[in-house]
């Protein structure tokens, strides 16, 4: 009997778009290895859709709040339907930047310093000495982040305005200079790791991830052997450390500046990450012999409850 899989994607969140992208390749490439595939774009009604559409299993597209950040795990564990990716718990927390990180640094994985403070103090006086971050706590795809380089005179006065629609708290950040690695775990092996370099632009922003051209990756990462084992031992602890499930993508600084301190960090673990033409997990995955229709397939296997 052909499994019937909904494939969740767009959602209401700052995401959609790119879920969306990520949604409709997927359930292409699942159609193409013979599942029956029903395409949903998640609403408010979701769990009408899904009592009405009865899956076998589902495929969560989701990204950002509502599809990440364990709201929709939950339905789907209330509702007996087996889904993909981390489950309630292990999705909330890492979405809770701040949170993953007292977890993972708790496990002897490595972070950044940091403060959790209101937006709009953030706004008024410099938090920590520039060069440093400002992020959303719960927000993905780099949305909202603000980079104050060295020599700033003033803080970032956007975090102060009345438009800004990503929470009243964000997390102070050091900022880390030298490069941006990803590296992805699936199931319980950490894959291989992508040296992401921005191709226009100081740093690996929304449209570096997600325009065309927008980032080289290179893969594996040019860098020391000792150094590329560790980013993989740091993303699969911290992978283990939430309770990830299924598939994971771990995000980090490598301090080679010349006169850097060589510190290495994870700054995030993404439980939801995306998968649309130019993104990493998928590149990563074909790198370590598993194609784009079979890494979706190996998850909507890997689908269950309880997670």
């Amino acid at each position: 009997m052909t499994k019937h899989v909904a494939v969740l994607m767009g959602g209401w969140s700052a995401e959609r778009e790119v879920s969306l992208n990520s949604g409709r390749a997927c359930a292409a490439a699942l159609e193409a290895r013979g599942f029956r595939v029903t395409p949903v774009d998640a609403q408010r009604d979701l769990a009408s859709v899904l009592a009405r559409v009865a899956p076998d299993a589902v495929f969560n597209a989701l990204h950002g709040p509502h599809g990440e950040d364990g709201t929709v795990q939950g339905l789907l564990e209330i509702m007996g339907l087996p889904y993909t990716h981390s489950g309630v718990l292990a999705s909330a927390l890492a979405m809770q930047k701040d949170r993953a990180k007292v977890v993972m640094k708790a496990a002897g994985v490595p972070v950044p310093d940091g403060v959790v403070v209101n937006r709009r103090e953030a706004s008024r006086q410099h938090i920590l000495p520039p060069p440093y971050v400002v992020k959303p706590v719960a927000e993905g795809s780099s949305v909202g982040v603000i980079i104050v380089r060295e020599g700033r005179s003033h803080p970032p006065q956007e975090l102060a305005r009345e438009d800004w629609s990503f929470g009243e708290q964000v997390l102070v950040e050091t900022y880390i200079p030298g490069r941006e690695l990803t590296c992805a775990v699936m199931g319980d092996r950490a894959l291989g790791v992508i040296d992401i370099r921005p191709a226009t632009g100081e740093w690996y922003d929304y449209d570096a991830k997600y325009a065309k051209g927008g980032s080289i990756h290179v893969l594996p990462a040019e860098i020391l052997p000792d150094i590329y084992q560790r980013v993989r031992e740091l993303a699969l602890t911290a992978h283990q450390a939430l309770g990830c499930r299924g598939v994971s993508r771990a995000d980090l600084r490598y301090d080679d500046t010349p006169d850097g301190t060589g510190a290495l960090v994870v700054l995030e673990v993404n439980t939801q990450p995306g998968m649309t033409e130019t993104s990493l997990v998928p590149e990563i995955a074909a790198h370590a012999g598993h194609s784009f229709g079979e890494l979706v397939q190996w998850m909507v296997e890997d689908a269950s409850l309880n997670r």
